[in-house]
């Protein structure tokens, strides 16, 4: 997002330069040649700018030499993947160079170059070389192992580059062969991408210079881009009109819809998120605080979202009511565009937008009463979780802050204080934070401090929803933890007491959902220790892990043998009441190809807790295994309240009980 926020600034100076000279691209104003210009030099290297961009936006510290660092390293793979230095290089004629080459500084290749540069930035930006080359030591040392890396990349991409460049041009071209058809897939893709967001990676191909649409630019050229034979009235922009309804007029549409829909108590503040993130999509284009308001809670109202931007964008390509933007469909960037030549009835897009409010309001107020969709405003409130103490107990260190740092105590508090805090970042509309432990993070509190929602992408990782404000919040997050310590919110304390209670045994009993006995004889481990980072950071689930003594691996309760790993290893078990569990012998044992393991049973086996189901090789597996620490896991523990470990130490397989899954 780092390089795409330049975007507006390329847009707005473009746009008011065709204000001033629509037909003439500067020709006929001094004025509208500079700004014109100016626009065109952020759009003509935005390559580089991807480069420079994702190095600096993924670095962990925001450092400059992160940027320095995706900057050299872009230079040293364009340089070498170049026309003439491919010739060279390879041996072969200039005229025989794969086409492709003649498109190598492009986005593609710069967000590439961009990631590789922010990981060893990341790695090696404290590195201490000795004494002798100390000089060289941290930040200054990430360039220098950058180039040589760059080195490899632009090797490798002499034979990648062509076959990925021709697999983007086949895929964009069969989508531009399809006319509006092609335009309106595109939209809906480009919908149902933003929750994992890989639809910058497909905006690339059709907005960029990657397979040879380069509709965002082409369009931005206006009078020139008609001159060069690069764009064609009409059908350059149709890529992009079809949004102006969706954002502008259709998105308010169901959040108007979701207000309508909220219970009484609740609709004060439902109000204000929805007319913010209203407000933002029609004026700026900027639609994830609406969208993530109902992505998670109603996924099928997104999927009908993305079904409706693919139908809008294949009636604006087909009656040719073309407008586009520099940085996104809103209001700003079509009023920008309005005096643009390849800007065709792009009045007609307002009549088709009014149609999308109706349709938009008509379909999410009637879903989201038919079938209960829990839309913001709809769920049950909580009295328990307030504010209101939160403030009073922060109060003294509130004195000399701003609003915007208030608010930012009250976000620290919220996701568990500063203790629970590695890192913070943000995107436009989103706080990216790296926290100790997610499941503290109070999202009943963030809601009501206006964010749209909260993601948890792991126990690690999560994102907070609230809206274009997200980098003032962070900064201010920034600031105010700078200051000194922020405690957690009221609610997230009290959560932490009772959880501690409910670990005690003669609480947990009565909320018991299964027991679970060793399947292997041996000693326990902590799923901190497992020499896995996917273990040990309980991404795959929540347990504990023991090193065996016996041979013979039991079944830890009574259910279905759903899995066995073809190198027999690992086994995946379900019971009766929902809980999946996972036995893994070994670390990186799949290495070993099937040796040392062996299977009792075939999958689909119903079993009893203690039958057989794998027996091992111990010797061969201790000699050859990276660990023999063994993860017993729930994988699906977000489905229940955690897991109450019950031993340490030794434990013998099939007797002792090692732990409870808790409801």
């Amino acid at each position: 997002m780092v390089p795409v926020a330049v975007l507006p600034a390329a847009a707005i100076l473009m746009g008011i330069g065709y204000w001033i000279d629509p037909d003439g691209w500067g020709a006929n104003s001094a004025i509208a040649a500079l700004l014109i210009k100016s626009g065109a030099a952020i759009i003509d290297n935005m390559s580089v700018l991807f480069a420079i961009g994702v190095a600096y936006g993924m670095s962990k510290d925001k450092d400059g030499a992160a940027a320095l660092t995706g900057f050299v390293g872009f230079l040293v793979v364009t340089t070498l993947c170049s026309p003439a230095s491919y010739s060279m290089i390879m041996n072969v004629p200039l005229e025989s160079v794969p086409a492709a080459f003649n498109k190598i500084n492009n986005q593609f290749v710069g967000i590439l170059v961009g990631v590789l540069s922010a990981e060893l930035y990341n790695r090696y930006s404290g590195v201490e070389l000795p004494k002798a080359l100390s000089f060289f030591s941290g930040r200054r040392l990430v360039p220098i192992l950058t180039s040589f890396l760059m080195i490899i990349l632009a090797f490798i991409l002499m034979y990648v580059w062509p076959v990925v460049y021709n697999g983007l041009v086949s895929f964009g071209e069969s989508i531009k062969d399809m006319g509006s058809v092609g335009a309106g897939i595109y939209g809906f893709f480009n919908r149902l991408l933003i929750p994992v967001g890989l639809h910058h990676a497909l905006n690339s191909v059709f907005w960029f210079d990657v397979a040879g649409i380069n509709d965002i630019p082409n369009f931005l050229g206006g009078a020139k881009s008609i001159d060069a034979g690069l764009a064609t009235v009409g059908i350059t922009g149709r890529y992009q009109a079809g949004f102006f309804p969706i954002m502008m007029f259709g998105l308010p549409g169901a959040a108007l819809a979701i207000y309508h829909c909220a219970r009484p108590e609740n609709k004060a503040k439902v109000a204000g998120i929805m007319i913010a993130g209203a407000f933002a999509a029609f004026f700026t284009g900027i639609t994830e605080p609406l969208e993530f308001s109902f992505m998670f809670v109603a996924p099928v109202l997104y999927v009908i979202h993305a079904l409706l931007t693919g139908i809008s964008i294949y009636i604006a390509a087909s009656m040719e009511w073309i407008s586009g933007f520099g940085f996104s469909a809103g209001l700003v960037d079509m009023l920008l565009q309005t005096r643009n030549p390849l800007a065709v009835k792009w009045f007609m897009l307002i009549v088709q937008g009014l149609v999308f409010f109706c349709i938009y309001y008509v379909i999410f107020r009637f879903m989201i009463r038919k079938f209960n969709l829990l839309t913001p405003g709809r769920e049950e409130s909580s009295d328990d979780e307030t504010i209101d103490g939160y403030d009073e107990s922060l109060s003294a260190a509130n004195n000399g802050d701003s609003d915007i740092q208030k608010e930012a105590r009250q976000y620290v508090s919220a996701v568990g204080g500063s203790d629970n805090i590695v890192n913070i970042d943000a995107c436009i509309t989103r706080l990216r934070l790296t926290v100790k432990d997610s499941s503290v993070v109070n999202d009943a509190m963030t809601k009501r401090l206006g964010a749209a929602g909260v993601i948890r992408l792991n126990k690690q990782n999560v994102q907070v929803i609230v809206g274009t404000r997200a980098e003032l919040v962070a900064k201010a997050m920034t600031d105010v933890i700078a200051k000194g310590p922020i405690a957690a919110s009221a609610p997230v304390a009290a959560a932490a007491v009772a959880a501690v209670k409910a670990s005690e045994p003669a609480k947990a009993k009565g909320n018991i959902v299964l027991s679970l006995v060793a399947p292997v004889s041996g000693q326990v481990y902590s799923l901190d220790d497992v020499p896995d980072e996917a273990f040990s950071s309980r991404i795959v689930g929540d347990g504990i892990a023991i090193k065996p003594t016996s041979s013979e691996v039991l079944a830890p309760a009574s259910g279905t043998v759903v899995k066995i790993f073809e190198t027999n290893h690992a086994f995946c078990l379900e019971t009766e009441n929902g809980v999946e569990l996972i036995v893994h012998m070994g670390i990186d044992t799949v290495a070993l190809k099937g040796e040392g393991c062996s299977r009792l049973v075939e999958e689909g086996a119903e079993v009893e807790a203690g039958t057989p189901i794998l027996n091992l090789d111990l010797a061969f597996l201790e000699a050859n295994a990276k660990s023999m620490i063994s993860p017993v896991i729930i994988s699906n523990i977000d489905d229940f309240a955690g897991v109450e470990i019950l031993v340490e130490g030794e434990v013998i397989a099939g007797k002792t009980v090692i732990y409870n899954v808790l409801k």
